[in-house]
């Protein structure tokens, strides 16, 4: 029986991660979560990120919050899980405050490194699935629905953004798998699943 994987997902707003977190859990009876909200408390600071109305947050608190939710996230449903035997796939990890935060509010990384690792309690990710899609596309897809106080932002923090995750990838390749996602769903999923499953 393969070793449990830690295994999550990340892209920019609209890519498809979260379905294709969905599809990927069920073809490996993974337990499926996300972060912010895999847990009761992550729930609540979700809601308080999300909120269009938090408008005021300053980026540090913005995060801060995400390390309280993914210190809840690791200790309840994360570690558990991975003890018991459970692959786990999350839709986001420690790689969206880098990019994020880091890139797309300025903080940088080393700091937010450095505080999310503590709060996975030095666990990271397996793999990481890069779900890529062009920034104009991204726009159309979010046109087609309600946006939340991150999808409100505007093209200048995503560019930073898809900046920080090329970085990121640059810097530890081996961890990471990039799916192209302009292709229909059915193929997104399958080139997901051929190249996770061949990592277990």
């Amino acid at each position: 029986m393969p070793e449990p994987r830690y295994i999550a997902l990340e892209g920019l707003e609209g890519c498809g991660k979260s379905t294709h977190a969905k599809r990927l859990g069920e073809q490996l009876g993974a337990v499926v979560t996300r972060e912010p909200g895999g847990t009761q408390i992550g729930a609540l600071l979700r809601g308080i990120l999300a909120d269009p109305a938090s408008t005021e947050m300053a980026a540090r608190t913005e995060a801060l919050l995400m390390a309280a939710d993914r210190a809840q996230h690791m200790a309840e449903v994360v570690r558990p899980a991975l003890e018991s035997g459970r692959h786990v796939v999350s839709d986001r990890s420690i790689y969206s405050t880098l990019a994020y935060q880091g890139h797309g509010r300025l903080l940088g990384t080393e700091i937010l490194l450095s505080i999310s690792t503590w709060a996975l309690e030095g666990r990271l990710p397996d793999m990481v699935v890069y779900i890529n899609v062009p920034m104009e596309v991204l726009t159309e897809r979010l046109k087609k629905r309600d946006l939340d106080r991150f999808e409100r932002e505007g093209p200048d923090f995503f560019a930073r953004i898809h900046t920080g995750y090329a970085e990121l990838r640059a810097i530890d390749p081996d961890r990471w798998i990039v799916v192209d996602g302009t292709l229909p769903k059915d193929d997104v999923e399958a080139a997901i699943v051929a190249a996770v499953s061949a990592r277990l």
